[in-house]
């Protein structure tokens, strides 16, 4: 079975992001099968640093059988350098939060594609419906 990456939907119209970067996550071995299923969401999922360490909070990977026994909704914690944990730390204002975006498979391995962002406020969310609108119109209009 082919892998499909896990994304949260909404994120990219919810927030605006300042700074990407790609987290190495530390997984359970029947955590594992069960993202590679693709039976896991991200909806309302978020990260937190807690002692110079980021955490995935809000990663549901469905539990499956009685033989596989991971909590599904357990913290999991993100793989980064130092530095950017820094970087991110000094990012975090007022205002801002750092937001999974993805969950891809790089060689064999799971990452996550998480930003830092700020919240979109409703006038902004009108404007990102309108782009989008605009240019579904200019594509269909190219094609006929």
């Amino acid at each position: 079975m082919a892998y499909k990456n896990i994304k949260n939907k909404k994120v990219h119209y919810e927030y605006t992001f300042i700074d990407e970067y790609i987290a190495g996550i530390q997984l359970l071995g029947s955590e594992t099968k069960f993202i590679r299923e693709g039976y896991a969401d991200l909806i309302d999922s978020y990260c937190y640093i807690q002692r110079n360490e980021l955490f995935l909070k809000g990663l549901h990977v469905h539990q499956g059988t009685k033989s596989h026994n991971h909590e599904p909704n357990r913290d999991k914690k993100l793989l980064l350098k130092k530095s950017e944990i820094k970087a991110l730390q000094k990012g975090l204002v007022k205002g801002t939060t750092i937001v999974p975006i993805e969950i891809l498979q790089i060689n064999g391995r799971f990452k996550c594609r998480l930003a830092l962002s700020k919240g979109k406020k409703d006038w902004d969310k009108r404007q990102t419906i309108k782009d989008r609108d605009s240019k579904r119109e200019m594509e269909r209009e190219l094609k006929g």
